[in-house]
C-alpha cells in the first residue's frame, strides 16, 4: 500500500459492541476507526469523562486510534433552532473529545432542507450557522470536515464548492463521499474536479445510479478506482480512506439516514456487519493494490 495512505472506517457498521468492533478491525489489520457510535450510544452523547473511562482504555488495549469523530453536527433541520443550539453545545464537547482522543477531524453536515423548498433560499442562514460551528473549531484548533450528505444544503457539488469558497477557513474542509454524490444524481468526476483543492478526507462508499443502492466499492458508479488513482498517484493525496460500507442494515443506520434505510440497502450483501465490513475492506485493498 502507498505510504501515507491509511485505511479507517465507521466500525459501528460491524455491530453495537465496541470491543467487538475493535476486534474485527484489528483482525483485518486496521489501526484506525472513525468513531460514530459505541455500545449503542452516539459519539455526540459521550462526555469527555465517559470517553476516558469507557472508550480510550479499550482502544489502547487493541492499539486502535481515531481518524475522525463521525459526528451528527449539522444533521438537523435548518429551521430547527432548538436542535441547532443543542448541537453547538455538543460540538464544544466533541472538540474537547478530539484532544483526549488525539484526533483533529470532526465530520459534519450543512443542515437538512425543508421538503419541496429551494435550498438557495436558505443559503445565508446556512452560512451564518456554519460560521458558528467554525468559530468553535477555531477555538479548539480542530478541523470540521463537511460531508456531502443527501438532502442537506451541501448535497451537490456546486453548493459544496460555494460553502468552501465562501467560508474559506482552514478549519473547514471537505470529506468526499462517492456514494452520496451518485445518489444525488451527480457525476463524481465533475464533483472531484470542482472540490479537489478542498478534499482532506475520503469516505469509501459506492452506489449505483438510478436506484441509489449501496454496493461494494468499485462495483458502482462512484468511479472510485479511477479517482483514487488520480488522487494518490497524480495529486499526492495523503491521509485516510474511511470505509463506510452500508452493505448491511446495521443498528444505528435508521438514526443516520434522512430517507428510509431500505431505500439504499435493498438487501443485505453479507450475513452480518463484520462480513460486510470485511467485504468493503478487501475490495478497497484490491483497488489500492492495482494503483
Amino acid at each position: 500500500m502507498k505510504e501515507n495512505i491509511l485505511i479507517s472506517g465507521f466500525a459501528d457498521e460491524i455491530c453495537d459492541d465496541f470491543r467487538e468492533q475493535l476486534e474485527t478491525v484489528t483482525r483485518l489489520g486496521m489501526h484506525h476507526i472513525s468513531l460514530r457510535s459505541a455500545d449503542k450510544k452516539g459519539i455526540a452523547d459521550y462526555t469527555v469523562a465517559e470517553a476516558e473511562e469507557k472508550l480510550i482504555p479499550l482502544m489502547k488495549e487493541y492499539g486502535v486510534k481515531v481518524s475522525s469523530i463521525g459526528s451528527p453536527i449539522g444533521k438537523v433541520g435548518i429551521e430547527d433552532e432548538a436542535g441547532f443550539a443543542r448541537q453547538l453545545s455538543q460540538l464544544e464537547t466533541m472538540a474537547q473529545l478530539c484532544k483526549v482522543l488525539d484526533c483533529k477531524y470532526i465530520r459534519m453536515f450543512s443542515f437538512f432542507m425543508p421538503e419541496g423548498k429551494d435550498p438557495a433560499d436558505y443559503r445565508e442562514v446556512v452560512i451564518s450557522k456554519l460560521k458558528q460551528f467554525i468559530a468553535i473549531a477555531e477555538k479548539y484548533d480542530v478541523i470540521l470536515m463537511h460531508e456531502n450528505e443527501k438532502d442537506i444544503y451541501g448535497d451537490i457539488a456546486d453548493r459544496c464548492l460555494d460553502l468552501m469558497e465562501t467560508l474559506g477557513s482552514p478549519n473547514f474542509v471537505f470529506a468526499f463521499d462517492f456514494a452520496n454524490f451518485v445518489q444525488c444524481g451527480e457525476d463524481t468526476i465533475r464533483c472531484w474536479d470542482l472540490l479537489q483543492p478542498y478534499i482532506r478526507y475520503i469516505h469509501v462508499k459506492d452506489a449505483v445510479t438510478g436506484s441509489g443502492e449501496n454496493v461494494v466499492c468499485g462495483t458502482g458508479d462512484g468511479n472510485i478506482a479511477l479517482l483514487l488513482d488520480r488522487a494518490i498517484n497524480k495529486e499526492g493525496y495523503k491521509g485516510f480512506l474511511t470505509l463506510e460500507p452500508h452493505l448491511v442494515l446495521f443498528g444505528n443506520l435508521k438514526n443516520l439516514e434522512n430517507a428510509e434505510a431500505t431505500d439504499i440497502i435493498k438487501m443485505n450483501k453479507a450475513s452480518n456487519g463484520a462480513e460486510g465490513y470485511a467485504m468493503q475492506y478487501h475490495a478497497l485493498t484490491e483497488i489500492l493494490a492495482k494503483l
